[in-house]
């Protein structure tokens, strides 16, 4: 198995494919990189910008290169001896035309040959809904879309498709008839009934009736495609037939204004196999499985063996040559038998590299029975971005975030609430669904014979949300002790919070521990795991749109601490809690994955670097955020008596200014229209004054306009005179938070994962703000300087990077240093011991250090923090007379050590100064070999 080094993470789009990629191999070879972290490149829905709506996975997306320039850049790779780790989508697929697939299923209904590829109902083993599959992709009433022309029928060589904008469905064939028997009479007044083509179309509609029922499969498509070619040929040599065909798509089309002449096209819709409607629809009934909420990712049956082994076809070819040395699985939660995947998985692919996209709570763990290397890195980033928070500030930060917004939050009230608000807004047609299969299932066993719906929702909605993991893992095999005591505890809290559902609660713990009565026939018991499994497929998407989607970006008392994964009512991690963490992860997932920015992360990782800054300056943050909101007064709208925007959005404002700022002026006139595009987001997300099922376009306006009034030094003079001052500040002080972030992903245990740009500076928001473009020439000139200069003199180079800091140089110098020690000493940070070092003196607390020890070789890390009270703005924190008395005990046996860093030589036996280690540098990474 290749054990990456170090990965970084392309985010490929049509903009930057294949041929972008090569360009940049060997700027990511010198910074260090061993392996590219590829973003999906399937074929995708057509202008697709993250890949993730895949149409067909056996085929690599053309929008971003050819199979020769794919080959070209694999070539390119393997010749600087780098890997390639995939990220792959096995949960879902676009809900589009494009999908030739689903096209296939909407068109021929249960005889399609692609029916068991996707969750439909129909494809549910206990039950017996057939009704038409939802088609919730309208933007506005389905009537109304209707009856504007907006839906459209249209002929073409592949036949009659319903159109709207870009949507193109297929209509059954068993709806040609009556589209072609329509106004038939006036064809047979202009051919004549012995017209050779007349009596063709006769037989046409004749074979259309006909068609037995019995044929299906591959059979019945044939003879599909050759009655629509027999049509095509028809109105393709014979223009009254031609005329005949356009005119009645006139008709069925119907007349702006009449709504009767609309009449025909609905009919014709009603015997579809599948049903347009309001994409609003898909919140409240839904009779497929999504990805999360989204409408337009249909989720897709991996656990059917012949849908596995067809998605993963060309997943495997590419492992198999070797042009794939590793994968990331994309929301392994949503999979219906996650441990099941993985064991096929490594199956088909042999001993690959693998990780899988997993959020654990903080002191949840990662189950030791799968088959893989470990997550893709969230975990990490909320431990390591935790220690940057100064945990003693908990209450004060309280009192601050509450005064400023006239009220208290509780976080778990304010979770359990948004989940609910989810369940009732986004996902009420999926808990229906739920209810109806636990109501099959209870109205078999006398204790369960008076269950209603309405009550078994409730309960099952109770169980959802208060669900404290994003799901358990419960096979048919059994269920482990620790899903077991999860389950129990969850059901506990339930019956206490609603003791008015205390048998239906009793009757879903006893489905979901398994207690099988003895009487239960082998199609009961699968009846109940198949509930089971789906049941957990559940969780995960409540808790990422009811937490990470929604709480969020209500809950503002410190943003820094409102990451993917995170839990922002810890407020910070104490240092002894990130090196057990560490300790685990050597322990038993050496090579995890260590990230510190994604696709998918709210904001970017050196934008928490400034925030947790505020954590150490409450009285002055409490006091700066007060002058400015009493400055800005003026520039809130007023509805009804309230201000827009309100106190917690308007807090939320003040962090995300602070937080991303640009260092360069010349990014100002983006920034404001970056910041208003995401606060729009933020508050739609937040769901309270606006939302996307509901948007409050009054409010929203009201807050761009704030933004773009505070920001426009014409008018908010006094504003940005009173902001900048301890913006650049916290901006100052945030840098060395980021450095000693960089140097403790690439020294720990893990491997480290950069995600693309952040080698410089990342200020970015949240996705799509952090998938713009990367200047990657700047960052190739940058990287080129810096190691030449390295060569000559590299404290020269130091200080001017010192120097410069806000150009980003500085965190790409310190980059590639910390991966060319780890190329050096690899053994030793792949497989090398983790060990706490302890500190002492003055500052003990401002520094986390520990070793990396394999055989005679031991790295030492050492991280500052929390400097706001150790220097002055525009200083730096070197040397003794920053540092003082604080040192760091020395693991035994090693006396002579150098800085790989700075490339200095230091001497020291049983402890170490601090102030030594960072005499030239803000953080250390110190090797030694014992004699």
């Amino acid at each position: 198995m290749r054990i990456p080094t170090a990965t970084y993470r392309i985010q490929f789009t049509p903009q930057f494919g294949f041929e972008n990629a090569r360009a940049i191999a060997v700027y990511l070879a010198d910074l260090g990189i061993s392996d590219l972290y590829a973003s999906p490149i399937f074929k995708a829905r057509s202008g697709s910008t993250h890949g993730y709506d895949i149409v067909d996975a056996t085929q690599l997306n053309p929008e971003l290169g050819t199979t020769e320039s794919f080959d070209a850049l694999v070539g390119e790779l393997q010749a600087l001896g780098m890997g390639w780790l995939q990220d792959i989508v096995p949960n879902h697929m676009a809900y589009t035309s494009e999908n030739h697939y689903l096209v296939d299923v909407l068109e021929h209904g249960p005889d399609s040959s692609y029916t068991d590829y996707f969750d439909l109902s129909w494809n549910a083993p206990f039950g017996d809904r057939q009704e038409r599959v939802l088609a919730p992709l309208l933007g506005d009433f389905y009537g109304v879309s209707l009856e504007n022309r907006d839906i459209q029928l249209q002929y073409e060589q592949n036949g009659l498709t319903v159109n709207y904008y870009s949507l193109k469905l297929p209509l059954r064939l068993e709806s040609y008839t009556k589209f072609l028997t329509h106004n038939l009479g006036k064809l047979t007044r202009t051919l004549g009934r012995n017209h050779p083509d007349f009596i063709k179309l006769l037989g046409i509609l004749y074979i259309l009736k006909n068609v037995p029922s019995e044929v299906a499969g591959k059979q019945r498509q044939d003879q599909i495609a050759f009655i629509k070619g027999l049509v095509w040929e028809l109105y393709s040599t014979n223009d009254a037939i031609r005329e005949f065909v356009d005119e009645n798509l006139e008709v069925f089309n119907g007349e702006k204004g009449n709504s009767d002449s609309f009449n025909l096209l609905d009919e014709l819709l009603n015997d579809q196999f599948y049903r347009l409607a309001f994409w609003k629809v898909g919140a409240e009934e839904m009779n497929y499985r999504r990805f999360f909420t989204v409408n337009e990712l249909i989720s897709v049956k991996v656990e059917e063996l012949r849908v596995f082994n067809n998605t993963h076809s060309l997943i495997q070819k590419l492992v198999e040559e070797g042009k794939f040395t590793g994968l990331r699985i994309d929301h392994i939660d949503g999979l219906y038998n996650p441990f099941q995947y993985l064991e096929r998985l490594q199956e088909k692919m042999g001993d690959v590299y693998i990780t899988v996209e997993k959020i654990l709570e903080l002191t949840e763990n990662l189950p030791e029975n799968w088959l893989i290397q470990g997550t893709s890195g969230y975990d990490f980033l909320n431990y390591v971005n935790g220690v940057f928070c100064q945990c003693e500030n908990e209450s004060r930060f309280d009192r601050i975030y509450h005064n400023f917004i006239g009220s208290r939050v509780d976080y778990p009230s304010l979770v359990k609430e948004k989940k609910h608000l989810i369940l009732e807004k986004n996902l009420a047609g999926d808990i229906d669904n739920l209810a109806l299969l636990l109501k099959n299932i209870s109205s078999k066993y006398r204790y369960g014979n008076d269950f209603t719906l309405n009550g078994l929702k409730r309960a099952i909605a109770e169980v959802l949300t208060l669900f404290p993991i994003y799901r358990t893992y419960i096979t048919p095999d059994g269920i482990q002790d620790g899903d077991r005591a999860c389950i129990q505890e969850v059901i506990r809290q339930a019956k206490e919070q609603t003791p008015l559902l205390q048998h239906e609660l009793t009757f879903i713990e006893k489905l979901m521990v398994l207690e099988f009565d003895n009487s239960l026939t082998q199609t009961e018991r699968d009846q109940w795991i198949y509930f089971v499994l789906r049941m957990q497929q559940y969780s995960g998407p409540l808790m990422a749109k009811g937490v990470e989607d929604t709480t969020l970006y209500v809950y503002n008392r410190l943003l820094s601490l409102n990451e993917v994964g995170g839990n922002p009512s810890h407020f910070g991690i104490k240092v002894a809690d990130f090196h057990r963490f560490n300790q685990k992860h050597q322990a038993k997932w050496p090579h995890t994955m260590n990230t510190t920015a994604t696709h998918d992360t709210k904001r970017g990782e050196d934008v928490r670097a400034r925030l947790n800054v505020l954590s150490e300056i409450p009285d002055e943050w409490e006091e700066q955020v007060n002058t400015w909101s009493a400055i800005n007064r003026g520039h809130r709208s007023e509805r009804q008596g309230f201000a827009i925007p309100d106190r917690n959005d308007e807090y939320f404002l003040y962090q995300t200014l602070v937080g991303a700022f640009p260092f360069s002026e010349q990014e100002h006139e983006s920034f404001v229209e970056r910041v208003k595009d995401y606060i729009i987001k933020a508050i739609r997300e937040a769901k309270v004054h606006t939302a996307w099922l509901r948007p409050d376009s009054e409010y929203e306006e009201a807050c761009a306009s704030f933004i773009e009034k505070v920001l426009d030094s014409s008018i908010s003079a006094e504003f940005l005179e009173a902001f900048s001052p301890f913006q650049q500040k916290i901006a100052d002080y945030g840098i060395f938070n980021s450095l000693s972030q960089t140097l403790l992903k690439i020294a720990a245990p893990g491997v480290p994962d950069l995600y693309q740009g952040t080698e410089v500076w990342e200020l970015s928001l949240v996705d799509p703000d952090n998938r713009r473009t990367v200047d990657f020439e700047q960052r190739r000139a940058y990287l080129s300087a810096i190691q030449k200069q390295a060569k000559t003199d590299i404290l020269i180079l130091i200080q001017e990077l010192l120097s410069h800091t806000t150009d980003g140089r500085i965190k790409l110098f310190l980059t590639t240093q910390l991966l060319k020690a780890r190329r050096d000493y690899l053994s030793l940070f792949q497989d090398g011991d983790y060990l706490p070092l302890e500190i002492q003196g003055t500052y003990a607390n401002h520094i986390i250090a520990f070793a990396r020890r394999q055989g005679n070789q031991t790295a030492i890390a050492i991280a500052p923090r929390f400097l706001t009270s150790l220097i002055q703005p525009g200083e730096y924190p070197l040397g003794e007379s920053v540092w003082q008395d604080t040192h760091l005990k020395l693991p035994a046996g090693s006396f002579t050590w150098k800085n790989v860093l700075t490339q200095q030589p230091l001497q020291a036996k049983e402890t170490l100064s601090i102030g030594a280690a960072l005499a030239h540098f803000p953080v250390a990474l110190l090797v030694s070999s014992a004699e």
